[in-house]
């Protein structure tokens, strides 16, 4: 007596061809899901980078003045037309911290800025005002809070050479720091830093009256 094994049906093979690829797919975000998974395969950190080759040098004739810390809860969002967010669109909720410095330039000083009593007793100095430098972003204190990402997305990420990036709210938090740095009142403590600094080394030198202006 010979038993005969039914055909499996046409639909059951499209399902199990469906789960395959899902499997694949979302392996890579079983890893960011569940936390600690990454580590029962053994990952190792290797820096293969090369040296530091120096570029160029120049001198600087700034005032290092004052410096403000700061930061920013950055939170961005972006969504796609006529798509839900849970299949397409992103939102990050980010903290930048990041430091502004605020230097005079003694470089600019012109003939004429730095006047001197016969006696040498009294000195007039006149400076340019000062500015602010360029935001920089601290990596040690600033991380993502939460990422929320659609569907599609989350599959982009599998074949993007850049997953995760977070450039763009990187680049918001400095701009952010770069605004609130300009509402800081930085500059002006540079300058009263500066008249400081200037006042006692000129003292100490054996002038008595030592004023210090700034305008452009």
């Amino acid at each position: 007596m010979t038993t005969s094994i039914g055909r499996v049906p046409g639909w059951a093979k499209v399902l199990g061809a469906v789960v395959v690829v899902l499997a694949v797919l979302f392996a890579g975000l079983r890893l960011t899901v569940l936390p600690g998974l990454k580590d029962l395969f053994g990952t190792e950190t290797h820096d293969r980078s090369g040296p530091a080759l120096l570029e160029s040098i120049r001198d600087m004739s700034r005032y290092e003045a004052a410096s403000g810390n700061f930061q920013v809860v950055v939170d961005l969002e972006k969504d796609a037309a006529y798509l839900p967010d849970a299949v397409r669109g992103t939102r990050t909720l980010y903290v930048g911290a990041g430091t502004v410095d605020a230097h005079v330039d003694l470089g600019k000083i012109r003939k004429g800025d730095v006047r001197v009593d016969d006696d040498r007793t009294s000195a007039t100095i006149r400076l340019p005002h000062a500015a602010l430098g360029t935001p920089a972003l601290d990596p040690d204190r600033s991380y993502a809070v939460s990422k929320q990402r659609g569907l599609l997305d989350r599959l982009g990420d599998l074949f993007s050479g850049n997953p995760n990036g977070e450039q763009a709210v990187q680049k918001l938090a400095v701009r952010h720091i770069g605004e609130a740095a300009k509402d800081s009142g930085l500059t002006e403590r540079a300058e009263t830093n500066t008249t400081r600094m200037l006042q006692g080394l000129l003292r100490s030198l054996g002038f008595k009256e030592v004023r210090v202006t700034y305008g452009s």
